[in-house]
Parts: C-alpha cells; structure tokens; sequence
C-alpha cells in the first residue's frame, strides 16, 4: 500500500520539471527567438492596416445607414432599407464565394478559427466583409479581422523570405491575426486569450502561441491607440455606458444567473443549428442562394421596423452600435420590442452566418444582452447582473470560449463588480451548450 501511494509523488514530481525543461528548450530555441522578434515587427504594419479597415468600415456603415438616410428626408432608415443593402451585399459575397479563391473567408457558421488566410485570399477576404457588414450582415468584424491579420503577417513572411514551416505558419498567424482582433477588441489580452482559446493549444505549446500573439497584439494596440488619437477617425467602440457605481450582488441575483443561463444556451442552440443547416445547403448553390439568405435576413429587419415602429437597424448589422444603446437607456425598449429583436435578430443572425461573411461575437453579445434585460423585472434580479450574466451566457454558448466569453465581457463591464455572475454564465451556457444534442452539420 505505501509503495503504490508512492507512485503518483514520484511521478508528479518527475513529470514537472520536464514540462519545465521542454518550456526552457522552447524558448531558447534560436528559431523560436526570431519568431517573437518578428512578431514585435509584424504587429505595427498588420494594425495599422487593421484599424484602416475597421475605419472604413465604420465609415461606410455611418453613411449608408445615417446620412443618406438624412439627406433623403428621413430621421431614420425607413422599414424596407435593408432590402437594396442586403440584395446587393446577398450578390457580392456569392460572387466572390464562387469565383475569388478562399471563397471570401470562413462561414461563419462553421465558428472562429486560428491563423490565417493565405494571402491570396486576402482580396476576396475584404470584399465580402466590406460587402456584408456595413451593408446590414447580422455579423461582427472579428472573423475577416483574424483572417486578415494572419494573411498579412505570413506575406510579410513570404517578402521577408522567412522559413515557410508549418510552425512557423502557425505561430505567425496567430500572431497577426491577434494584432488585428486587438483593434475591435481595443485589448491585447482578449485577443491574446481569444487566439489562444481557438487555437486549443496546452502545456508549454500553450506559451508557444500565446507568446508571438500577446507581444504581437501588445505593440499593435500601442500604434493603434496613437493612430487612432492622431487621426481622429472611429472604427467602433466595445464598451458600455452602465449606471456606476455596480450595485452590489446579492443572492438573487446569483441564483436568477443559473436559469437565466440555462435559457440563453437552450435558445441559442437551434439558432447555431439552423445555421449550419443553411451553410451546407447554401454550398450547393452559393450565388443564388447567398443572395436568397441576405434578402430573407433584410426582411427580418423590415418586419421587426413594420411591427414595432423602431428603426430597422436593431436588426441589421452587428449590433455593436445598439448595445451601447440599450445598455445605456434599457428602459426605452418596452417588453415587445425586446421579445421582436429577439425574435427577429436571431433568425437573420442564423441566416447571416450561414450565408455571408463575418464573425460571431457582436451579435451574441447583443441577444444576450437582450435577453437580461427582459428578464431583469424578475423578483431579486438586478438590471446590471441580468446583462452580464446574459452576455456572458450568449458569448459562451455561441463561441464555445468560456475563458475568452468571461474576460471579453469583463472587459466591456469595464469592471470586475460582476465577475462571479459573468463566470457562473458562462460555464453554465458552455457546459449546457456542450450537453445539448448535435445535429449532423456541426461536425
């Protein structure tokens, strides 16, 4: 008995001085080196093209969707706005899906992905994202974003006539691609635990992608922040206006976070499903049925404008632009509205990410914040809890992240007041979302 108790000491303490000295070898590995010092470089040109894309973006989403609007006579986007946009965003992307090599990115159906693009499919990368998300996509730019960033560092590669290795096309990649995400995000540790999360890596490989990434992000956030103060110029911000001081948690508000989690994963699963079912049948006839997905996702947004009176845009496009919104006026949403854009959002956000190109993380965060704001009346449920606890629950259940679902919402808390509801969603989501039934086209 004391020799089999033994064992597993002798075994521990064997074991861990090797994964040590594998983490050393790593990191004094000349190869290794010059791949961090590379990463240092890469990260300022990758975020400068990152926040030029993001600006124009932005740009163009405030003109077609705010300006013309006004310089036609309108307040708002009239209820049928969306339908020209999203026809002609439906036409591009299954144009480029068809003909552009790489197809115009990742579905996004199919989930967030490490790395990035070859850079011969960078072009078609920036036409389907410009076509999709300033013209009404229910997406987010975070997908073209990684795919960009790890496109670009490994041409930098190919211009600098670096090794082409297989570790070498990892490790660049995900280290532009997480100088590019940090410029959405505004934080290098969300990109450097997103990319590294994804990437699903363990033990010392764990260092090994999250190093180049966390330095590479680190001095891209540095030039973007000053570019950006410089400039002048808005790409988006990810950050929300709520009533501070945080009140302080209670038990109710704990307890309410379980069910309120359960409820956010069960609805959010056959949204998931239904978009991997349009994703394959969308690959048998990409351009007609590309276009058929964006138009039925405009009309979401037309219906939900027509029934509820509000502007189409709580519908289309990401919703990072009207989470602000309703975390900063959450009683100006009635019981209807809130039950509508549920309804109507998260169909077009199955259709979009089925069908168009884009990422999932916005869109999430919105339906999530949704959801904890109609169910904040609940006795003993506070308003600010039930949004973190949504959001946090959504991100989980949609990215299957929950590390980077709690530090992505913290982080737009802005605080760590809620931490205790934010992770407690979070796992909940991601270990019902783990449990629920898988349909055949997740794979």
């Amino acid at each position: 008995m004391a020799e089999t108790d033994a064992r597993p000491v002798e075994s521990d303490s064997g074991e861990q001085p090797l994964e040590a000295d594998r983490l050393r070898d790593l990191l004094l590995a000349p190869g290794y080196l010059k791949i961090l010092a590379f990463s240092a470089v890469v990260g300022v040109p990758v975020s400068l093209v990152a926040f030029w894309f993001l600006a124009g973006l932005h740009k163009l989403e405030h003109l077609v969707w705010a300006d013309l609007p006004h310089g036609l006579g309108w307040d708002a986007p009239p209820w049928w706005w969306p339908l020209p946009l999203l026809l002609v965003a439906g036409v591009v992307v299954g144009l480029v899906a068809a003909r552009l090599p790489g197809g115009g990115g990742q579905v996004p159906a199919s989930g967030l992905h490490a790395g990035g693009a070859a850079p011969v499919t960078l072009p078609g990368v920036l036409i389907a994202a410009t076509a999709s998300l300033p013209l009404g996509a229910v997406l987010g730019p975070e997908a073209p974003l990684i795919a960009l960033g790890g496109g670009l560092a490994l041409l930098f590669r190919d211009l600098t006539r670096g090794p082409a290795t297989p570790r070498t096309t990892a490790l660049l990649g995900a280290a532009g691609a997480a100088a590019a995400i940090a410029a959405i995000f505004g934080n290098p540790l969300i990109a450097a635990v997103l990319l590294m999360e994804v990437a699903g890596a363990g033990g010392p490989q764990l260092f090994a992608v999250m190093l180049p990434a966390l330095l590479s992000s680190g001095v891209g956030a540095l030039v973007f922040t000053g570019f950006g103060n410089w400039t002048g110029l808005e790409t988006g911000s990810l950050s929300l206006h709520l009533p501070m001081p945080f009140p302080r948690l209670d038990a109710g508000d704990v307890l309410w976070t379980i069910p309120l989690a359960v409820a956010v994963a069960v609805l959010l699963h056959p949204v998931l499903a239904v978009a991997r079912r349009i994703a394959a049948l969308v690959s048998k006839g990409v351009i007609g049925r590309t276009t058929l997905c964006a138009v039925a996702a405009a009309a979401c947004a037309a219906l939900y404008a027509l029934i509820t009176g509000r502007t189409p845009t709580d519908v289309a496009l990401s919703g990072q632009a009207t989470l602000g919104e309703l975390a900063a006026d959450p009683h100006a949403w009635g019981v209807g509205a809130l039950v509508a854009v549920l309804l109507f959002k998260g169909t077009a956000y199955a259709l979009c990410l089925g069908s168009l190109r884009g990422g999932l993380v916005f869109p999430a965060l919105f339906l999530g914040a949704a959801a904890g704001v109609l169910l904040a009346p609940l006795p003993g449920l506070g308003l600010v809890p039930a949004l973190a606890g949504g959001m946090a629950a959504a991100t989980a259940a949609t990215l299957r992240l929950p590390v980077s679902s709690v530090v992505l919402v913290a982080l737009l808390l802005g605080g760590t007041a809620m931490m205790p509801v934010v992770i407690l969603a979070a796992v909940i989501a991601f270990v019902i979302t783990e449990l629920l039934p898988r349909d055949a086209a997740s794979a």
